[in-house]
């Protein structure tokens, strides 16, 4: 069986950008939640070894939304290259996953 939920992960440079990228995607109703973590990423970049302090931001929302918020990442990310990447819930909390369902439902900014 397919989900209908997912999570999403992407790393931006500095806690500023990521709590506007956050604020927005939670205006547009995009997502129920966004959490954000500091993380150290070393990664390889134009055939060079980067090591950057970045933040990484985890985004709780529907299927039904992922193609908005990954179109609305891309717009208003400041990297050329954004990471995105998509994981499905396979499981959790049924009230949980109900208050993430009803929290997208009504699209649009709040």
């Amino acid at each position: 069986m397919e989900s209908s939920y997912c999570l999403v992960i992407t790393t931006v440079p500095d806690r500023e950008e990521a709590e506007n990228l956050a604020e927005g995607i939670l205006d547009n109703r995009l997502a129920a939640c966004v959490q954000m973590a500091e993380v150290r990423s070393f990664f390889l970049w134009e055939s060079s070894l980067q090591k950057e302090n970045e933040i990484v931001l985890y985004i709780k929302t529907t299927d039904a939304c992922y193609g908005e918020l990954e179109s609305y990442i891309s717009q208003y990310h400041p990297y050329d290259v954004p990471e995105i990447i998509k994981l499905p819930v396979t499981g959790g909390l049924p009230g949980y996953l109900e208050w993430l369902r009803s929290s997208t439902a009504a699209r649009g900014p709040v």
